[in-house]
């Protein structure tokens, strides 16, 4: 039997009408009462557009108070939205658009070059409204979004989220943060990554405030926090050094108890700098694959748990594939976990096995079961039979003053099978390749430092933060 819910954004509205739900950065409040209304104008609108029950909708658009009614307005409607990421070329959207069956798009503007046709958020308030029954139960068996993963490897699968996907991922999160009368979210994650969009209904379904960002711009983030009584912001590593050049010698204010930090393991330098400066991170462990964090922190071990990503959430559950204390690859299960690829059986079949996810990363779990993700499996470097960590090796270079970030592949090698090969972006331009040739030997095994150092002016990083590490490869294959 079907597992039902009252309509959660109609629920969070009934109870607290005059709460506050979107807050943006020029002052404007949007109430629950004011987001349900408004979102359910804009389903009786795209009813008027033939939108229905399992209808793919897609959604290609910055953070913005539109996209957060259009996100409610399928959950009226039953629809299914299909969260486009607006970096990606045409080409590549139109692949996700016919994988997925998109009929058509939302958006801030018309595309012309796409196969499924647009409409802009504007266009759509100008329809007529037709009346219509509206949804007003959840079932959580039911898809709520699809979510193509963010395509590291150069191969993006649609994972499919379930309501329930989402109503536990949050649960999970909150019995591990707690809930206090004070909380208000930052969200500047993009609502196309699913920790962005985990923040939109962590919001309806705990109650909270959410400070609305369009874009990431480091001083705004930064003055937000100074100054708008933030509680919890969702980062990644990217962000924190951004957050930490920014704050200087000074202290953000203690309304400040979370920055929830994901897209992938920091080095442990920029965490113990962080910690000198009172920042309360809390390391996460998730994918697109998880509806945002599995495996988090808690607040009471934020400190002395340095670099590790903490214990799976309440609901879920965690193995390593190696004996203890041993990195093999991390399996994670639970009701947050996605049931499968959509139009992608095999795939499904082989990365869920009896409710077990194989997440491709590799950690390991100390004395206390706290897990440390060392690295994807698909990124280990195994030379001359050893293994190498590139996060190992990034952790290292970031530990060089003149150095602000770094990325660490591995090259094919007729000898050794590969070497690591590393790309840096330079903080200090008088800095050396020599030089951080001599810092490395002077922290790594001989075998661990890399054959060749090349220097880019950024790193190729997806717009969830993620090092593209195939698209280094593509700098070595071309020569760059």
């Amino acid at each position: 039997m079907a597992e039902v819910i009252p309509h959660w954004l109609s629920k969070r509205a009934e109870l607290a009408p005059d709460q506050t739900a979107i807050e943006l950065a020029d002052g404007v409040v949007y109430t629950f009462q004011d987001l349900m209304e408004t979102s359910q104008s804009f389903a009786r609108k795209l009813r008027s557009l033939g939108i229905q029950k399992h209808t793919k909708v897609g959604i290609l658009s910055a953070n913005q108070l539109d996209m957060v009614a259009a996100i409610h307005a399928l959950t009226y409607l039953g629809a299914v939205g299909v969260l486009l990421n607006t970096r990606l070329t045409d080409r590549e959207l139109n692949e996700q658009l016919h994988d997925a069956g998109v009929s058509l798009i939302l958006g801030q503007e018309r595309q012309s070059g796409l196969t499924a046709e647009t409409y802009t958020f504007a266009a759509i308030w100008e329809l007529p409204e037709k009346q219509t029954d509206l949804q007003h139960e959840l079932d959580l068996d039911d898809a709520f979004t699809i979510i193509y993963t963010s395509g590291t490897t150069g191969t993006p699968k649609g994972v499919v989220h379930t309501y329930g996907n989402h109503w536990w991922s949050a649960i999970g999160s909150m019995l591990n943060l707690g809930l206090q009368p004070q909380d208000k979210w930052l969200a500047v994650l993009p609502f196309f990554h699913v920790s962005g969009l985990s923040i939109l209904l962590r919001s309806v379904i705990y109650g909270i405030p959410v400070y609305l960002m369009e874009h990431y711009d480091k001083q705004h983030v930064h003055d937000a926090i100074m100054t708008k009584n933030i509680t919890i912001v969702s980062v990644v590593t990217n962000m924190v050094r951004d957050l930490l050049t920014l704050l200087g010698e000074s202290r953000y204010p203690d309304t400040l108890r979370c920055m929830l930090l994901g897209g992938g393991p920091a080095p442990k330098a920029l965490l113990e700098t962080a910690k000198t400066k009172h920042m309360p991170i809390f390391q996460s462990y998730g994918m697109t694959e998880t509806a945002s964090q599995i495996v988090t922190l808690s607040p009471a071990d934020a400190l002395e748990k340095l670099g590790s990503s903490g214990k799976p959430l309440f609901p879920a559950q965690l193995q390593i594939d190696a004996p203890p204390q041993n990195v093999g690859e991390i399996f994670v299960k639970g009701p947050m976990v996605t049931k499968g690829y959509f139009n992608r059986e095999q795939a499904s079949q082989k990365a869920i096995q009896n409710g077990w996810l194989a997440t491709g990363d590799l950690g390991y779990m100390d004395e206390d079961g706290f897990l440390y993700v060392v690295d994807r499996r698909k990124d280990l470097i195994i030379s001359g039979g050893e293994n190498i960590y590139p996060t190992e090796i990034e952790s290292v270079l970031a530990l060089l003053t003149g150095i602000q970030e770094a990325g660490v592949i591995g090259r094919p090698d007729e000898k050794w099978g590969q070497v690591p090969v590393a790309f840096v972006v330079l903080r200090d331009s008088s800095v050396t390749a020599e030089a951080i040739e001599a810092f490395l030997r002077q922290h790594l095994a001989g075998y661990k430092v890399p054959q060749a150092i090349r220097f880019l002016h950024e790193l190729p990083r997806n717009a969830s933060g993620k090092l593209e590490r195939y698209q280094l490869a593509g700098y070595l294959n071309s020569g760059g």
